[in-house]
């Protein structure tokens, strides 16, 4: 009888710890967690894992394509149960579906894209009408300073991206119809401070007639805006993503509005489609989630939503 119970004991334990662990395993193949939006993104995918029992661990490429075929192989050599991707580029995303299908492990791409390849869904900004909604934001701001003849020059992510090539696309139409021309497009490639810098100089020296700057990223915005300071020049600045600190500068009119993506929000919805995929229910193969486009006038009226699924701040 004491042999039985202590039997029964080391199952009811053994249960007990089976039951503690997560359920399942994710990996979070991210191309830089040094830049914020990729940090909020994780921060959903953690929060809606933990909610779900899911454990998640998170490999960074620091923008490095090696690094990120490194982690890839690491990833699938612990038997992760899926991955979520936002890959350095989309011809490189390719390659990490290849190696995932091989290890039959279901991939989620949350942002960036791909240029082939299989996977489970593509969780993206709806980027082209955000990025249109943002230069409709810019074009009544220039309007408003009798700007409109004046230029606009761009600080743009890379080009071969996806989302970069839909960004500049619905930006620049929305000038076009305003009759608003651009001045030159400048591709980032470290998002460094210098880099950022450097490229706002050069577009304001080189146009006489440039009235605004568009940075299509967030992080480095004090580099252009201390590019325009230095020059003495009054350019309009406008962004896309978002910082804390814009909550600020926005109402202010230190940055004339920001095209703000919510990536605590796709981060959540990235593990509700691989919750789907164990269920065996339907997944969508593309998902798009609005882009805000956030000015002076409608700040105000969009904070709470900023707050949580733009700044990933819960309380």
């Amino acid at each position: 009888m004491r042999l039985f119970k202590a039997f029964f004991s080391l199952l009811l334990l053994g249960i007990s710890l089976h039951a503690a662990e997560p359920s399942k395993r994710i990996a979070y193949l991210v191309s830089d967690i040094r830049i914020p939006f990729w940090q909020i993104m994780s921060r959903g995918i953690e929060s809606k894992a933990a909610r779900l029992g899911y454990s998640v661990e998170i490999y960074s490429a620091d923008n490095s394509l090696k690094r990120e075929l490194e982690n890839t192989a690491a990833a699938i050599a612990k038997r992760v149960d899926a991955i979520v991707v936002s890959p350095t580029s989309s011809s490189a995303c390719t390659t990490i579906l290849k190696l995932a299908k091989a290890a039959n492990i279901p991939v989620v791409i949350a942002d960036i894209g791909t240029d082939g390849g299989e996977y489970l869904t593509y969780i993206a900004s709806d980027n082209y009408s955000g990025a249109y909604g943002l230069g409709k934001i810019l074009a009544e701001a220039m309007k408003k300073r009798n700007y409109q003849e004046g230029r606009v020059g761009i600080v743009a992510i890379p080009q071969k991206r996806l989302n970069g090539q839909a960004r500049t696309a619905g930006f620049m139409k929305a000038l076009e119809e305003e009759g608003i021309k651009g001045a030159d497009i400048k591709q980032q490639a470290d998002f460094s401070y210098k880099e950022t810098y450097d490229f706002s100089i050069e577009l304001i020296d080189r146009y006489p007639d440039l009235r605004a700057l568009w940075l299509q990223g967030s992080d480095r915005y004090q580099a252009a805006l201390d590019a325009i300071k230095k020059s003495g020049r009054d350019v309009l600045l406008i962004c896309f993503d978002a910082e804390p600190e814009f909550m600020e500068l926005i109402p202010k009119g230190i940055l004339a509005g920001a095209g703000m993506q919510q990536p605590f929000l796709m981060g959540e919805r990235s593990i509700e489609k691989i919750e789907k995929h164990f269920l065996g229910q339907e997944v969508r193969k593309e998902l798009l989630v609005p882009v805000l486009a956030v000015s002076t006038e409608n700040i105000a009226k969009n904070t709470p939503i900023i707050k949580r699924n733009v700044l990933g701040i819960l309380h």
